[in-house]
């Protein structure tokens, strides 16, 4: 009987089945990232619960996803992306674990359960985080080495992507706004370095390996860039009108707290206007794949589609 993978991998010659596709590159995601990771029982045991409790706490893996379907439309074996995959998924789980702290966003729920520092304590929470952001590199590390990007090229731009011109840089960016009047181009800015810098890079890593031409690096570096920022602006739209038990989190947090959001800056028509025009420029980014571009076309959709 063929297995999940398998008929994922089979429905791409005919219709494209998104669902089965993330169903079996998410339990792919899964099985490598429990290799990878350190047993929970390892010392210390708390730690290393409390990097698995946010790990597999039921995320879709659509960062993870995109860096396969990267490797894919670039002629690649989806396996060879894993260990960039599971990279990209430690450090956006870390990243998470610090937004939801008390100094943060201090957000009690995350993917329907309770957030980190909820059930493990600030000091633990902030540790996990600490961990995953670590092993990420350490994971990308066990890439296969191809001959137009080595390792330290892979680590490097993963490094960047995660440090203090990018992902920390909106972070900080985002803090520094709130409660403050901000423009669209500074709002902009957060949401670069926030969200999409890391979806960026996880394409980016994708068509690494599989040895890439400097082409279709910055087609996907173009597309991810895109993807990123319709995803941001959509969390945004999302925050003011769906619930909680939609969401699997706090929703009405970014009102509360005086985030700078695209509805509180543009409206809500306008911000889908935006994040509709961010996914064409996404789509236009894989012309020159012809085709062969499929998963990553599908999972632009899937995120465009979250607030219809």
């Amino acid at each position: 009987m063929p297995s999940q993978r398998q008929r994922a991998d089979r429905s791409l010659n005919g219709k494209f089945d998104l669902k089965g596709y993330l169903l079996a590159r998410s339990a792919a995601i899964d099985e490598a990232l429990d290799r990878f990771l350190p047993k929970a029982t390892a010392k210390p045991a708390t730690l290393h619960r409390a990097m698995r409790y946010s790990l597999f706490a039921g995320g879709k893996r659509v960062r993870p996803a995109l860096c396969l379907a990267a490797a894919e439309a670039c002629g690649g074996d989806w396996t060879d992306a894993l260990p960039s995959a599971c990279a990209i998924e430690c450090i956006h789980t870390y990243s998470l674990i610090h937004d939801d702290l008390p100094a943060m966003d201090d957000d009690d729920f995350r993917r329907g359960q309770p957030t980190s520092h909820k059930v493990f304590g600030e000091g633990i929470a902030i540790l996990a985080g600490d961990a995953l952001l670590t092993v990420a590199l350490e994971i990308a590390s066990r890439g296969r080495v191809v001959p137009r990007y080595q390792s330290q090229t892979v680590i490097g731009e993963l490094a960047a992507a995660a440090g203090s011109r990018h992902l920390i840089a909106g972070q900080v960016a985002d803090l520094e706004g709130e409660g403050q009047r901000i423009s669209v181009r500074q709002l902009r800015y957060i949401h670069e370095r926030k969200t999409s810098a890391l979806l960026r890079c996880a394409v980016r890593l994708g068509g690494m390996s599989a040895n890439c031409t400097p082409a279709q690096l910055a087609a996907l570096g173009q597309f991810g860039q895109n993807v990123g920022l319709a995803f941001q602006v959509i969390d945004d739209i999302l925050d003011v009108t769906q619930t909680s038990e939609q969401l699997g989190k706090t929703a009405g947090k970014d009102a509360a707290s005086q985030k700078a959001t695209y509805p509180a800056i543009v409206g809500l028509e306008r911000s889908r206007l935006i994040a509709r025009r961010l996914t064409d420029r996404a789509f236009a980014a894989l012309r020159p794949f012809r085709g062969r571009a499929v998963a990553l076309e599908a999972l632009a959709d899937y995120l465009l589609r979250r607030d219809r």
